[in-house]
């Protein structure tokens, strides 16, 4: 299997042509291994974090490609990502941290980017979380600049329309299934009423089943955002810590909790992909692989570009 999913990368888009699944096979064999590790000890204490991880990594993917631009704090010219609103609740940078002191600590100072980490981080939180396990090439290196107007010019808001949604996707390299099965990363975690409430206030959505919109208007009683806790949120689907097919299931049952969420059940575009990933977990599964590939390795620095950060918040 991971063979075939090997000569599938192989004819992806020319940005990922200096990326391999053996990059660090003599400079650091145990990267992969030690990633892991310490995400498993972090989510032992916090298992929301895989939910938090997975979301890094594609805010970081959409923003100028995988890069770790997400990570480089406010210095100079550079303004963080996370100054963005669309990267609100976005959260557990101090996991890749930790995670590129314990590689730097086994392999040395400028082996490993910490776009590679970020990537893998998504990948595996996903997978201990009951995902699929599959490898991704790796090479990036990290950007030597972050903008927060770029955050928000590219991060798409949970009202995006299908159109616009499968036109990023689009440009990935990914099928409508693909984006379909990318948008699956939303069976972990939880989403925020600030970003639901335009379905339930004032009005109701017609998208939304109407019981699951009183349950939705007892967690987030009121429209105005300058009343709405930061920290107030809802559960993704009904079981927001274990990466599954929930997700399709109950956007089939008009449970989705975002307006794309409920939109993508309904287009006929993408409705059949919805329908078929909510009864075959398993395709859901395979067809979700080669998106987060192809995600993970649009437009990403590779040679000489960029540089491998030493510390993952600041260039070098």
């Amino acid at each position: 299997m991971w063979v075939i999913l090997a000569m599938v990368l192989t004819l992806a888009s020319s940005s990922s042509s200096q990326l391999s699944f053996g990059f660090y096979k003599k400079s650091c064999p145990g990267l992969e291994s030690t990633v892991r590790s310490t995400i498993m000890s972090s989510l032992f204490g916090d298992p929301t974090a895989a939910a938090a991880l997975l979301r890094l990594s594609f805010h970081d993917c959409q923003v100028g490609g995988c890069d770790a631009s997400i990570l480089l704090n406010n210095k100079g010219s550079i303004t963080s990502e996370m100054v963005s609103d669309r990267n609100f609740g976005v959260r557990e940078l101090a996991i890749i941290d930790r995670i590129k002191a314990a590689v730097d600590a086994q392999c040395g100072g400028g082996e490993v980017s910490c776009a590679d980490i970020v990537a893998l981080a998504g990948r595996d939180a996903a997978a201990i979380a009951g995902g699929p396990d599959f490898p991704i090439q790796l090479g990036r290196r990290d950007a030597t600049f972050a903008s927060n107007r770029a955050a928000d010019a590219a991060l798409p808001p949970p009202t995006i329309s299908v159109d616009k949604f499968l036109e990023i996707f689009r440009a990935m390299g990914m099928s409508i299934e693909e984006s379909v099965a990318i948008m699956g990363a939303h069976t972990l975690g939880v989403g925020h009423c600030l970003n639901i409430v335009n379905r339930l206030y004032p009005t109701l959505d017609s998208n939304l089943n109407p019981f699951y919109a009183a349950r939705l208007r007892i967690s987030c009683p009121v429209s105005d955002p300058r009343f709405i806790l930061n920290t107030t949120t809802v559960m993704n689907d009904f079981t927001s810590l274990r990466f599954d097919n929930r997700y399709y299931q109950e956007v089939s049952s008009r449970l989705g909790l975002f307006s794309i969420d409920a939109a993508l059940g309904q287009d006929s575009r993408t409705s059949t992909a919805v329908a078929k990933f909510a009864q075959d977990q398993n395709q859901f599964f395979q067809t979700y692989i080669t998106a987060y590939q192809k995600l993970t390795a649009h437009k990403v620095l590779t040679g000489s570009s960029g540089q491998i950060r030493k510390n993952c918040r600041y260039v070098n």
